[in-house]
């Protein structure tokens, strides 16, 4: 009877062992991997970016005739040039898109006045084309095929 007791403890002892072991590799890959499906896709995309070259497109005489302010007798214009940061395999839809993100870019960019045209930075035309471009893919539940736009030789008259 001693036996089959020390026997059972003994099984008892190897099933919560494994149980436990189980339970912590479990813990220890949930934890690697994240829980948004989203933040998986764009952990993996930021991967791909830093293996990949970065490869630029540009898309060249963006004109707008900024908004008046109402004691503005003349128009005034902004004249750019748009450079989109993307990959090797997402270039050609990039060039794709070009027409797309003239237009989006003609709209953010129109809504503003020569003298609030005039106060920004290129930093700052940069990072609201950035936002309107996110926003826009995002509305179209749309993969966005380059990972930055940056401002080349802006012009205001």
């Amino acid at each position: 009877m001693n036996n089959k007791i020390k026997l059972i403890i003994a099984f008892a002892g190897v099933a919560l062992v494994s149980a436990a072991a189980s339970g912590a590799a479990i813990w220890y890959l949930a934890a690697k991997q994240p829980s948004d499906p989203k933040a998986a896709k764009q952990t993996q995309a930021e991967a791909e970016a830093k293996e990949k070259p970065a490869k630029y497109v540009t898309l060249d005489k963006v004109i707008v005739m900024l908004r008046r302010a109402p004691d503005e007798p003349a128009a005034h214009y902004l004249a750019t040039d748009l450079v989109l940061a993307t990959t090797e395999k997402q270039e050609k839809t990039t060039k794709e898109h070009l027409p797309l993100l003239r237009s989006i870019a003609v709209t953010a960019l129109s809504a503003h006045t020569m003298a609030e045209a005039s106060h920004m930075t290129v930093e700052q035309y940069a990072v609201q084309l950035n936002k309107t471009f996110n926003a826009s893919y995002a509305k179209e539940n749309r993969e966005k095929p380059f990972s930055k736009v940056m401002i080349g030789k802006p012009v205001i008259e």
